[in-house]
């Protein structure tokens, strides 16, 4: 098993599909806004926000694919982008179950060097407090499904970080 994830953390197959599984999170957080009126809050934007981080580094990633220390780097920033992924997901979680309180604003908090709600209000615009997130399937709400996926990928980078050091590319 070990020798399959080291193989892996070598292969453009992991960020290619990182990349497909962020553009289809993106599209179904667009989905539901758009056309099911589910509107997001400050934590599902911030979320939104950590999938584009590693999309972003999963474009990198390809590019310097060739160079075993930029992809060691880039696993180790996967581990980064995917704890940020799986606290914000916790946050949600705790938020819709009332394990923790808190005042949700309307502000996305964003420096304005970095005001991706200002520049793409569209996909990055708070619109509704926290408190609730959609069923998707089975009863199991989007709130759930996202901190099993943050927390599966977070696993994953972290195994594909240490195997990347014993790949001998």
């Amino acid at each position: 098993m070990i020798s399959y994830f080291t193989t892996l953390s070598g292969q453009r197959r992991y960020w290619l599909t990182l990349i497909t599984l962020g553009l289809a999170l993106e599209a179904a957080a667009l989905y539901y806004q758009y056309a099911l009126d589910e509107w997001p809050c400050v934590l599902c934007i911030h979320i939104r926000i950590w999938i584009l981080g590693f999309i972003v580094l999963g474009l990198i990633a390809l590019a310097l694919h060739e160079r075993p220390w930029a992809t060691r780097l880039a696993h180790g920033l996967a581990v980064v982008l995917m704890a940020g992924f799986v606290e914000r997901s916790w946050r949600v979680l705790a938020v819709e179950r009332g394990w923790v309180f808190g005042d949700c604003d309307m502000d996305a908090g964003l420096p304005a060097w970095f005001a991706l709600d200002q520049w793409f209000p569209a996909v990055f615009e708070v619109q509704t407090a926290c408190g609730y997130t959609p069923l998707i399937l089975m009863n199991i709400s989007m709130a759930e499904i996202l901190m099993l996926l943050s927390s599966g990928l977070l696993l994953l980078a972290v195994i594909l970080f240490f195997c990347s050091w014993s790949n001998q590319d």
